[in-house]
């Protein structure tokens, strides 16, 4: 499913108009995450096995961050709203992540880690906004709402959450929260507890929980 919805999409002309100013930028600019993992989160699973959205906005924009998946880092320095992340994990499921931040195992399982904006230039965070990201993003995002199964979205801050609009399929949980970034957390992301309410969730449906250790 994810190769047709991508496939449908690449032939419309804002794609190809997209792929082309990449490809243009990555001649003279460093992009991140590099070219191969721009789809990265599509590549872990099928959408059979989807169980969990957690939307983000772009990538990281420093070297050795982004590679794929969103709020995910190859980098030993874990970004501030990562680490906010892994404090209510522990708060939540008494669950430590603090030594790395690779979230590739959640994907694995199912978890698609989304950013709304797939790319963006060294040091110029929302610098790829606009150019055409947005409009594949939430086509994916209708696509997977259509979906029967049981799928949990996460959705932090007032940019993801803007995307419940276009989320209506009983069947799916939202779970709405401010973002893990330091200027918003204790606004209400610490005590959300999201990650035992997906589990619960899940396991409710008949569907096997997250494993949300690294």
């Amino acid at each position: 499913m994810w190769t047709t919805w991508i496939s449908k999409e690449s032939k419309k002309p804002y794609f190809k108009n997209l792929m082309d100013t990449l490809e243009n930028e990555i001649q003279t600019k460093t992009i991140y995450p590099k070219k191969d993992n721009w789809f990265f989160a599509f590549e872990v699973f099928t959408t059979n096995e989807l169980k969990v959205v957690i939307l983000g906005q772009d990538p990281y924009h420093s070297p050795n961050q982004a590679h794929g998946l969103s709020f995910s880092t190859l980098n030993e320095k874990l970004p501030p709203s990562l680490k906010n992340i892994f404090k209510e994990l522990y708060n939540d499921l008494n669950i430590s992540n603090s030594n790395q931040g690779d979230l590739t195992s959640w994907a694995k399982q199912g978890v698609l880690l989304l950013n709304t904006i797939l790319t963006v230039e060294q040091g110029k965070p929302l610098s790829h906004k606009n150019l055409g990201w947005e409009i594949f993003t939430l086509e994916i995002i209708k696509q997977i709402n259509l979906l029967n199964q049981p799928i949990v979205f996460i959705l932090w801050g007032n940019q993801a959450r803007s995307y419940k609009k276009y989320l209506n399929n009983p069947k799916h949980l939202y779970i709405e929260s401010a973002h893990p970034s330091p200027l918003s957390a204790y606004n209400g992301f610490f005590g959300s507890k999201p990650f035992s309410k997906t589990n619960d969730f899940l396991k409710n449906q008949g569907v096997k929980p997250i494993d949300w250790k690294l």
